[in-house]
């Protein structure tokens, strides 16, 4: 909670105030799931902030991954249901929010990650870098707090993965509103909720996402973008769907 003391986390959590310390400060203790239980209870930690602590102190309860490959693949079928939900923006995120895989619409939605530099299609980047996101995102504070919280999570569960330190140290350097939200330490993961957007072409509308966790892989996230049945959103959207049909549509001749 803010505003505690350490002697005052220690006695709620019923262990010693030098107990404490020592876990805070990283030391060479393996706390038992009893403990880290009593401390997030007394933190008032949420789910992700529980499984943050554990990821912190490298817990035998939340073992973490040796080594982090360098390069994530999306299976086949998985490209083939993105193309399929040709009514409704989808993108497959990966460690660190890097870009995996979108389909169409969602291109349409957010930007053409495609046409970056591998190197560069990360939603991290994409939000605080790029001069577009603050324009077309309308809750641009709200949700790139968001991706702040969710990347300190990621790189909790990953401590060493260098491509995310690399991310992060850009990040920090380039955008003072990352620099000063990351300081903050707070981890989150938002599984659902709603985005404002103001498109250049459609513009003003809001929707919905459900993030789904894929089996096999855990690092790899599917988001779905919907709107509200007979809405100005979904308006909005239909115009975005057809926009992308005639974009996407051969010129003649060429």
């Amino acid at each position: 909670m803010p505003g505690l003391r350490r002697e005052e986390v220690a006695l709620l959590a019923g262990v010693s105030t030098d107990y404490y310390t020592r876990l805070e400060q990283g030391r060479r203790i393996t706390p038992s799931a009893t403990v880290l239980n009593a401390v997030a209870r007394a933190l008032d930690l949420d789910a992700a902030g529980r499984a943050h602590l554990g990821h912190l102190v490298g817990s035998e309860t939340t073992a973490r991954p040796r080594g982090v490959p360098t390069v994530q693949r999306v299976r086949p079928g998985l490209y083939q249901l993105l193309e399929a939900l040709d009514g409704s923006p989808a993108l497959v995120l990966g460690r660190r929010a890097d870009i995996l895989a979108s389909n169409p619409l969602a291109r349409a939605l957010l930007t053409d990650f495609e046409r970056l530099r591998p190197g560069e299609r990360n939603y991290a980047r994409w939000m605080f870098l790029a001069g577009e996101a603050r324009e077309r995102v309308l809750d641009w504070d709200v949700q790139a707090r968001a991706v702040v919280e969710s990347l300190r999570f990621d790189v909790g569960n990953h401590p060493d993965d260098r491509a995310a330190q690399e991310l992060i140290g850009e990040l920090r350097q380039r955008c003072p509103e990352f620099r000063d939200w990351w300081q903050e330490h707070r981890v989150y993961q938002r599984t659902f909720g709603s985005k404002r957007f103001r498109h250049p072409v459609v513009g003003d509308l809001t929707v919905d996402y459900e993030t789904l966790t894929l089996p096999g892989d855990p690092d790899q996230t599917r988001f779905v973008y919907t709107t509200e049945a007979g809405s100005p959103s979904r308006a909005a959207m239909d115009l975005l769907i057809a926009w992308t049909l005639m974009s996407s549509r051969p010129t003649p001749g060429g």
